[in-house]
């Protein structure tokens, strides 16, 4: 499975309530970092979920694809205001 593909199953596994609540928020695929949540007055909120430094530190494709998953979810924790502390109680550090 293609690393874009594993972004996408997570991004589509989200609750609906909570995919709903999301606007105006790009979510891409780039090679730095494992994932990085950008926000800009005037501007759309950018998540940057980082193929390169995931890929190297999870080879095994089901490691991978979880590891994924936790990424988008951390980053979009921030755009929903939850910030570092609370994400290490819920899991998501």
């Amino acid at each position: 499975m293609r690393f874009e593909e594993h972004v996408r199953r997570a991004l589509d596994e989200l609750p609906p309530r909570l995919a709903k609540a999301l606007e105006n928020v790009a979510v891409v695929v780039e090679d730095d970092l494992f994932g990085l949540w950008e926000s800009a007055e005037y501007m759309p909120d950018k998540i940057t979920i980082f193929r390169k430094p995931l890929a190297e530190a999870f080879p095994d494709p089901a490691e991978l694809e979880e590891e994924i998953r936790i990424t988008v979810l951390h980053e979009l924790a921030h755009y929903f205001g939850i910030d570092e502390d609370r994400l290490d109680e819920l899991g998501y550090s």
